[in-house]
């Protein structure tokens, strides 16, 4: 036999059942539209400001190579001389170190000799800094170009060996071209590299933007860890 009594506590249980699931689903909502908190959020908050500003620089570097493209490659023919000048010391210290057999010492220092030998040649005006930057990178890509190609034409189980074979030709091609054209050619990449430099940036910016107005343009909130209070169903005498 059911009495009343029983029939009011199922009914309590049964309502304090909906009330929670209505309770969590409420607060899944409100973590799906709510933007990242906590760390996650100071992180997600300072990437846009991060994208936004090297988009910047980026686009800034782009627009000066492109318009004083001269001045940029003194400038990196200079650069380039100061590399050379501090890894051909480092090579000439290393030639001495006692853990550096003695087969190796002739060469380490003939190489690091060498290397200080270009890059105070680098300093004698931009003409000479250009050129051998030119010559470095054309002999790289050169060789680079037929390692590449050499090594997918005897593996027959290279992934994409075509493709492969085509990259390793157009880097020795281009490797190539910088040896025979040093000048006209590392001109012309110093403009590639402006375009380039020019279009990496907008793309950045952009992407900064976006997640900007994904995180509502606000500071990340703060989760609350307060006691949440639920109101329950008095007892049923």
């Amino acid at each position: 036999m059911t009495f009343p009594s029983d029939h009011s506590r199922d009914a309590d249980r049964a309502d304090q059942r909906a009330d929670q699931r209505a309770d969590q689903r409420n607060e899944r909502s409100d973590d799906a539209d709510r933007p990242f908190t906590g760390l996650l959020g100071t992180l997600s908050d300072a990437a846009w400001q991060v994208l936004l500003t090297a988009g910047l620089v980026a686009i800034v570097l782009g627009l000066l190579v492109l318009v004083w493209p001269a001045a940029t490659l003194a400038v990196v023919g200079a650069l380039f001389g100061v590399y050379l000048l501090i890894s051909g010391i480092f090579q000439l210290v290393g030639a001495f170190g006692s853990h550096v057999p003695r087969s190796m010492r002739v060469l380490g220092f003939i190489s690091g000799a060498v290397s200080v030998f270009l890059g105070l040649l680098c300093f004698r005006g931009p003409a000479q800094s250009i050129l051998l930057l030119a010559l470095w990178i054309g002999f790289a890509w050169l060789l680079r170009g037929v390692m590449h190609t050499v090594t997918a034409v005897q593996d027959e189980a290279i992934p994409a060996r075509g493709w492969q074979i085509f990259l390793g030709v157009i880097s020795a091609l281009a490797g190539i071209v910088l040896i025979v054209s040093p000048f006209g050619s590392i001109a012309a990449l110093t403009l590639v590299t402006g375009v380039w430099l020019l279009i990496l940036g907008i793309i950045e910016v952009v992407h900064g933007i976006q997640l900007r107005a994904r995180l509502g343009g606000h500071a990340p909130r703060k989760e609350h860890h307060g006691f949440r209070f639920r109101q329950q169903p008095h007892p049923q005498p």
